[in-house]
């Protein structure tokens, strides 16, 4: 009986541990297929907490991937499906020198020429853009998190036909817009 309390404590200890050392993982569904991120809070805890808010509010669920360049990224999350800026909670602290490169695949903070002027724009990496990293003598673009599944939907949108949308001067824009339908936490 002795042992059997001992294994139970342990494998409580290990879970509540293994639970807490968990990263968030968000599930994105799009019009054109479904993929899950991975979220480091530990290296960009500002930036991630900025981001599931626009997860927890839903106001993510309708904004299209805005512009999309092969072999560079799929930039999406601030504009609706027609061309309308949605809100903003505000600008979050640059976090890019955190060590994480902007690798292929992985998720970061979209800006303008102020470092601490990001706010709900994110892009994915189509491929190594280290040119983009924050580094001791710069600021960069702030990685967050990791395409762990379904990055072959990521790859899809660099094959949509782009275009320039005169009315907005926005070039590299999806032909067939690309649209988030769902996102979700899975775990938190």
């Amino acid at each position: 009986m002795k042992r059997s309390a001992q294994f139970i404590t342990l494998a409580a200890a290990l879970f509540s541990t293994a639970t807490l050392a968990a990263n968030p993982v968000v599930e994105v569904e799009t019009n054109l297929g479904d993929f899950k991120l991975e979220l480091y809070e530990d290296k960009a805890p500002k930036t991630v907490e900025n981001f599931l808010k626009y997860v927890e509010d839903g106001s993510y669920v309708g904004t299209q991937f805005h512009r999309v360049i092969p072999g560079f990224v799929a930039q999406g999350g601030g504009y609706d499906a027609s061309f309308n800026e949605r809100p903003i909670y505000g600008e979050v602290e640059n976090e890019s020198k955190n060590g994480l490169s902007n690798s292929r695949g992985t998720i970061a903070m979209a800006r303008k020429q102020d470092p601490d002027s990001a706010t709900r724009q994110f892009y994915i990496n189509l491929q190594n853009n280290s040119n983009l990293d924050g580094s001791s003598y710069k600021y960069g673009y702030t990685v967050f998190g990791k395409v762990i599944e379904g990055f072959n939907t990521v790859e899809k949108m660099a094959g949509v036909k782009t275009v320039t949308v005169p009315e907005t001067r926005m070039r590299d824009v999806p032909q067939q817009p690309i649209l988030i339908e769902k996102i979700v936490i899975t775990n938190k």
